[in-house]
């Protein structure tokens, strides 16, 4: 396990007028596998590349336990960086790819191969030494370009959108598999990724970041569960923002109580039904309310919400299009957010 904490001190990066980082500061805990999170453009591959060595800060520091490596090369930094393309030299074996730093530095062919052998096993892709990359899978491909990443015994590991490219089926079984790793490894991994289900998966610590800025950092759960803001309570789904008198409350779909509009509640209207196999999504509009696919000027009305419904009790009363509702909510399930 690793015993060394990564630290960001008032990192930022400038682009010209261009704002892409604007003053992040964050310890990632030694063994911590954590992962940025936002949209495109938020900032977070930005940081990723400074920590890396690949941008250099407009100001700030990062820090490895406890020693500032922001002026040094990528190569002497402690880190070791997977590219969301792989990077792979086409022309080299995947032994010879894996191998490939530890022959630059002039190690011995026996000893850097055994090494490589030994990562290659790790990854269970020792079967596919002598291939060349353009003989192996996607996900086969990214299994390599992690052993080369390691090849380099960095204190910790950076991941840029490594699951991107992947099928959905194939991404489900690489997060099982970067879960193992790390496991095993005990270094910390720093995951640059657009998706929350990944993020939720596989963090030990979310940073959810928005124009260049941390919105929310803490464990999965915590950011789940008590979003600190509108920007994350949407981004990360699966919550509904409203407006109440005391202020905005998010209310986690699964949540939401609906019935006829003589129960209380706010009354709103069915706009869209969707079955998600266990579960069923009631799209609903408040009254007067735009529905966002209607809105041609991307402002999406924020009165639109979604209730998530068991596929037992939906069926037991469906709900149609067209259909007026009361949606109610336990007070204790309303998250105050901040203003």
């Amino acid at each position: 396990m690793s015993t060394l904490a990564l630290e960001l001190i008032g990192l930022s990066k400038r682009y010209g007028d261009a704002v892409a980082v604007a003053g992040v500061d964050l310890v990632i805990a030694p063994g911590q596998y954590c992962c940025l999170l936002g949209p495109s453009g938020c900032g977070k591959t930005s940081t990723l590349r400074m920590i890396a060595g690949h941008e250099t800060p407009s100001t700030g520091q990062v820090l490895l336990g406890g020693q500032d490596i922001t002026s040094l090369p990528p190569a002497d930094r402690g880190t070791a960086m997977m590219f969301q393309s792989y990077a792979l030299f086409p022309h080299l074996t995947v032994l010879e790819n894996v191998a490939f730093s530890a022959r630059m530095k002039g190690q011995a062919r026996p000893e850097r191969e055994a090494a490589a052998q030994s990562l290659l096993k790790l990854v269970h892709m020792e079967a596919y030494a002598g291939r060349l990359p353009a003989a192996l899978s996607g996900g086969q491909q990214q299994r390599v370009a992690l052993a080369r990443a390691l090849m380099t015994k960095p204190k910790v590991l950076l991941l840029d959108e490594p699951l991107s490219a992947l099928d959905p089926f194939l991404r489900i079984k690489m997060r099982a598999e970067l879960k193992r790793w790390h496991r095993e490894l005990g270094m910390s991994f720093v995951h640059v990724t657009h998706s929350q289900e990944e993020a939720m998966a596989l963090a030990d610590l979310v940073v959810v970041m928005n124009h260049g800025r941390i919105e929310q950092a803490g464990s999965a759960r915590d950011v789940f569960e008590r979003p600190r803001t509108e920007f994350v309570a949407r981004f990360i789904g699966a919550h509904n923002v409203i407006e109440t008198p005391a202020g905005k409350v998010a209310v986690r779909s699964d949540r939401l109580l609906l019935g006829p509009p003589s129960q209380g509640g706010l009354t709103v209207t069915v706009s869209a039904v969707e079955y998600q196999g266990n579960s069923v999504q009631v799209h609903l509009l408040a009254e007067g309310a735009q529905d966002d696919a209607d809105d041609a000027a991307d402002t999406p009305d924020r009165r639109t919400w979604v209730a998530a419904l068991s596929d037992s009790d939906f069926h037991a009363n469906p709900y149609e299009p067209g259909q007026r509702l009361g949606m109610r909510w336990a007070d204790a399930q309303a998250h105050p957010l901040a203003a």
